[in-house]
């Protein structure tokens, strides 16, 4: 191991919270993410601590994750400071390799958010995935936004019926939350509504910038309010409003990009956050065989997402989804129905 003086003043903080520990044993010892705050860190002040918090980063493992950039465009630090507090924040939460065995153990103890429909559950291997960004694409009437409010009453139940026992927070970007929607869903699952209503958390975003902003401050109360998933609703609205022209689509890419990788670094810091967000899609007029739809965003948007689900109409009120592109799940569809009750097979 290196002698640096940042190591030896991590290896100091480490026994002096968890007592005498030899360096073998240290390498060893899996040290949980709550075991250490900011000011623990060698170099945190009091005004660096402040930099950090107003600019939402809470955690040492928010900070070993944050990109160096915007620790010295945003927060405000010299680039030395944020290289040394970005690496010390890594070696605490032991952000190097590791076996895939490691791995599998973890994934195996996943619970997944049930959907409503063993169908759908199914096709997704399970359940929305917690770890991992969804995409729900489609055009309208095909229940993205209905499944949306599911997840929202389904999050709050027990692992045992599928549930994260946690609660929601909805970024409504096109003013399409409704209550009503969720007490028809609680009422479903004999659940008390006005618990339900309480424990979900809205942000109703009017542009783009507050949208981000909403995100950016997510983590604020994420453990204050007990937060499993983070829904945006629809992800792309507000941009494809604001920024018209080919002129503007360089700029647009870029900001949707820091935007998708701002939800995905919030599910990979906070154990057991799902995050699914909603998309649009747009008709390719060269194509005169098969599916013209597609969805916005392009190549940035299908790069983002972990796992991607194309919604479309079928009989009535049936609909079909088809995993369009996922890490560990084959290209299949299936059928789900969207009730008064809800989102049902």
């Amino acid at each position: 191991m290196r002698n640096s003086n940042s190591n030896n003043s991590l290896y100091s903080i480490m026994a002096k919270k968890k007592g005498s520990i030899d360096k073998d044993s240290q390498d060893k010892e899996s040290l949980s993410k709550s075991s250490y705050s900011l000011n623990d860190l060698p170099g945190v002040g009091d005004a660096t601590l402040k930099k950090l918090k107003d600019a939402g980063i809470l955690s040492v493992r928010t900070l070993a994750m944050y990109p160096l950039n915007k620790l010295t465009d945003e927060v405000g630090l010299g680039i030395k400071t944020a290289e040394k507090l970005v690496k010390t924040a890594q070696d605490v939460e032991k952000m190097g390799f590791k076996s895939a065995d490691l791995i599998w153990e973890k994934r195996k103890l996943l619970n997944r958010l049930t959907t409503g429909s063993q169908n759908f559950d199914e096709l997704l291997g399970g359940g929305i995935e917690p770890g991992a960004l969804t995409e729900l694409f489609g055009e309208y009437r095909t229940g993205k936004t209905q499944l949306a409010h599911q997840l929202c009453v389904n999050v709050q139940l027990q692992y045992e019926r599928g549930g994260l026992e946690g609660n929601p927070l909805y970024v409504d970007t096109e003013g399409t939350f409704r209550p009503e929607r969720i007490i028809q869903m609680s009422a479903a699952l004999d659940l008390d509504y006005n618990e339900i209503l309480k424990n979900i958390t809205i942000g109703r975003a009017y542009n783009s910038d507050h949208q981000i902003l909403l995100i950016k401050e997510a983590s604020r109360i994420i453990e204050e309010k007990n937060i499993k998933l983070i829904i945006v609703d629809s992800l792309i609205g507000h941009f494809r409003s604001e920024y018209v022209g080919r002129g503007t689509l360089a700029s647009r890419q870029q900001i949707i990009n820091t935007h998708l990788h701002d939800l995905l670094r919030l599910s990979e810091v906070y154990d057991e956050l799902a995050v699914l967000f909603t998309n649009q899609v747009s008709a390719r007029p060269d194509v005169f065989y098969g599916n013209p739809l597609i969805h916005t965003g392009g190549h940035i948007v299908a790069h983002g997402a972990t796992i991607r689900v194309f919604l479309r109409k079928g009989k009535g009120e049936q609909r079909i989804a088809k995993v369009v592109d996922a890490p560990n799940i084959p290209e299949s569809d299936t059928v789900f129905t969207i009730t008064e009750e809800g989102i049902k097979d």
